[in-house]
């Protein structure tokens, strides 16, 4: 289970999120919307069916996550002029380089920016995982109830059966993760 180290971390970030949508556009991020740094969790005996997804990336990539069935999944769910998804960026690069071995994908879903958009903030921040474009919300619905469009960046952890195993509302400490990932490695199927 999940360090208590890694628990204080999430909630130490949890104070760090806006308190209104007014709150969160007073800086370069003006029309962010902070997720409230909550850290949720679900033991296998708990958690709903398979998370169904097809979409496009920017490139005109097809990505099924049903193709990914038998691994562990990331979904970063961001947008480019989101601060905290921009801080967290290095994090992801870094969880992308040391997981992939280890048979864990990541996914990033866009719902908000354009091909153009996308794409230079992946070059800027060298992002090696694919991100689908979501103009039509069809990754945020496949969500429902789990990622509040208003709430970016959000992350969730899928298991090896494509169920969410846990989620992060807000920027991502990298050791929490780190540990919800490991903790979802270590389950037997």
């Amino acid at each position: 289970m999940l360090t208590a180290a890694a628990l204080a971390t999430a909630l130490a970030l949890s104070g760090c999120a806006a308190t209104t949508q007014a709150d969160a556009g007073q800086d370069s991020g003006a029309g962010y919307v902070a997720g409230d740094g909550s850290l949720a969790t679900w033991e296998p005996q708990q958690r709903d069916g398979a998370i169904d997804l097809v979409g496009q990336t920017y490139d005109g990539e097809q990505v099924d996550l049903g193709q990914w069935r038998g691994e562990v999944v990331v979904v970063n769910f961001w947008y480019a002029a989101c601060p905290p998804c921009r801080a967290e960026a290095g994090d992801l690069r870094a969880i992308h380089q040391d997981y992939t071995p280890r048979g864990v994908q990541l996914l990033g879903v866009n719902p908000r920016d354009d091909a153009a958009t996308a794409q230079a903030f992946e070059r800027t921040f060298e992002v090696p995982y694919p991100s689908i474009h979501d103009q039509g919300a069809v990754a945020v619905a496949a969500f429902q109830g789990l990622v509040p469009l208003q709430a970016m960046p959000t992350t969730v952890v899928l298991d090896r059966q494509g169920r969410v195993a846990a989620r992060i509302m807000g920027q991502i400490d990298p050791t929490t993760l780190r540990g919800l990932i490991d903790d979802t490695l270590a389950e037997t199927a």
